[in-house]
């Protein structure tokens, strides 16, 4: 490839991405929920009318490795208009859990359907049987409404009844709506954005240029696979459990490297579960393109398009735990076994490339949901929380403490913040140290989050890594295991990794996570 066109090829990747960023700002600041204003739980992407992907922002990997199939789920179910706004959260047509609701947007120039912007943000609650949308259950049902693929706007007209009923059904509306109404806004300026872009370079232009990034991007993979030696490699790792029977859930991988290509065969998994562990296959995608896309990156500076993701074929079977059939249970699957499918396929490619892959990395989310009635306003409210851990050690270095990893991307909800809007404290929020796992590249530390409640709550944890510790590599030790613990009329109690609970005053929470593996 000549300079020129490497730099004309740079230079629309930059442009491009940097409208999925932007909109991923006016996200952020037109929220309502800390959530998304604080933890910045969303993604935003553009997509071609193919239904590829041609850039993303630097968000969420779980969110956008499922996007592609979101897109290909829909694509074809609507007469696609000037104006439109579809929204969804099914986890069965290329969702991931019912708290992230995506909105999608078709843009056309010049009167032709030209591209879609997509958003993906965590609700911090879409109704069902607990606060927050995120608790121990055993049918979808239980876990929220589960939006099927419809027209939120119709040729720029709302459909209000819809609109309305579905508010109604949710805790804290208001607050729900400044975040749906934020999701609106980042697609707009999206739309203006590429509408700009076109006027500028002609829409021919643009599209040449995005079908040749995705073509760069897939050479750029192909590359790296060939380099990578050929054969089988197999690996397996555990769920802890799924929150209603106590028993390992494994998770077992099958890698074929030949040419340029890799298969990555997860069909001898567990069956599908009876609580909320169980992942949706876009779930699942999402993680094996997550771990394929890091190999990229650690050999430069790619684009992130649907190029990347044409020489990995993923192999699963309907109604496992890594890809869910209706009526599966699946709000942990998006946060906690998402993160099980990334360590299982790395155990395996370490066997490919073992001076290249870290250990374990803590391996959960860490996922807090609280809710109840707020004693000043008397009105409802929901709060979700992540948790970060110890990344694992890498073959170079230590691993990086009190930090998310993997498939997640999104920050801590500043305590201020967090006291400001809710009836609890943060009494303490420190690194956990030595939970690293020892080595010649020690694991980084997890962390400790302690919870003081001042009103009756209703508590949700969704946690892993509780009896089954992040593995090291090469001779690394595994990071230590996490705890929940609560404390009550000073006796302590020690809970199950997955669990619902009633607090009351006066109570305390605290939350031991995971360090990572060592290396070496």
């Amino acid at each position: 490839m000549s300079v020129s066109k490497a730099v004309e090829l740079e230079i629309f990747n930059k442009i491009l991405s940097s409208i999925a960023e932007e909109m991923g700002i006016v996200l952020r600041r037109s929220a309502f929920s800390p959530n998304i204003r604080e933890r910045r739980d969303f993604s935003c992407a553009i997509f071609d009318t193919q239904g590829e992907m041609v850039a993303q922002a630097s968000h969420i990997p779980v969110h956008l490795g499922a996007m592609p199939l979101t897109i290909q789920e829909l694509l074809p179910q609507f007469d696609w208009q000037a104006g439109d706004v579809v929204i969804t959260n099914d986890p069965f047509q290329g969702g991931t859990h019912l708290p992230d609701i995506t909105l999608i947007k078709p843009v056309f120039i010049e009167n032709k359907l030209s591209f879609f912007l997509i958003n993906r943000a965590h609700h911090a609650d879409i109704g069902g049987k607990h606060p927050g949308s995120m608790a121990v259950t055993t049918h979808i049902d239980e876990e929220g409404i589960l939006i099927y693929p419809r027209k939120l706007l119709s040729q720029g007209k709302s459909d209000k009844t819809f609109f309305e009923d579905l508010l109604g059904q949710l805790r804290n509306p208001l607050e729900r709506k400044g975040d749906f109404e934020a999701q609106l806004a980042s697609l707009n300026r999206g739309e203006r954005r590429i509408q700009e872009i076109a006027r500028r370079y002609g829409l021919k232009k643009l599209n040449v240029m995005a079908q040749a990034l995705k073509d760069y991007s897939e050479k750029a993979m192909r590359h790296i696979l060939a380099g990578l030696p050929q054969g089988v490699f197999t690996f397996t790792d555990y769920l802890d459990d799924d929150g209603i029977e106590a028993k390992d859930i494994p998770l077992a991988v099958r890698i074929e490297i030949k040419n340029t290509t890799v298969t990555v065969d997860l069909r001898q998994s567990s069956p599908q579960v009876k609580g909320s562990v169980n992942a949706p296959r876009a779930v699942t995608q999402a993680a094996v393109y997550y771990v394929f896309l890091c190999l990229l990156k650690t050999n430069g500076e790619y684009p992130i398009n649907h190029g990347c993701f044409r020489p990995l074929e993923i192999l699963t079977t309907s109604g496992t735990v890594v890809d869910a059939r209706y009526p599966a249970a699946v709000a942990a699957g998006n946060v906690e076994t998402s993160q099980r499918v990334v360590d299982t396929i790395l155990g395996a490619l370490a066997q490919v490339m073992p001076k290249a892959i870290p250990a374990a990395s803590c391996g959960s989310m860490n996922n807090i949901a609280i809710g109840g009635i707020h004693p000043q306003t008397n009105k409802a409210f929901t709060y979700y929380e992540t948790i970060g851990g110890g990344m694992g050690a890498r073959p170079t270095k230590d691993g990086l403490s009190g930090i998310h990893t993997h498939m997640t991307n999104t920050l801590n909800t500043p305590i201020e913040a967090l006291e400001h809007d809710y009836p609890f404290m943060v009494e303490s929020y420190r690194l956990r140290k030595g939970s690293g796992g020892v080595g010649l590249f020690k694991g980084g530390d997890g962390l400790v989050r302690s919870y003081y409640f001042l009103s009756p709550v209703s508590v949700t944890i969704l946690s892993e890594r509780r009896r089954h510790a992040p593995y090291g590599l090469c001779g690394g030790k595994p990071g230590r295991r996490g705890e929940n613990i609560l404390i009550r009329n000073g006796q302590e109690c020690l809970l199950p990794g997955k669990v619902n609970l009633a607090v009351e005053p006066g109570d305390k929470l605290i939350i031991h996570t995971p360090g990572g593996g060592g290396w070496g």
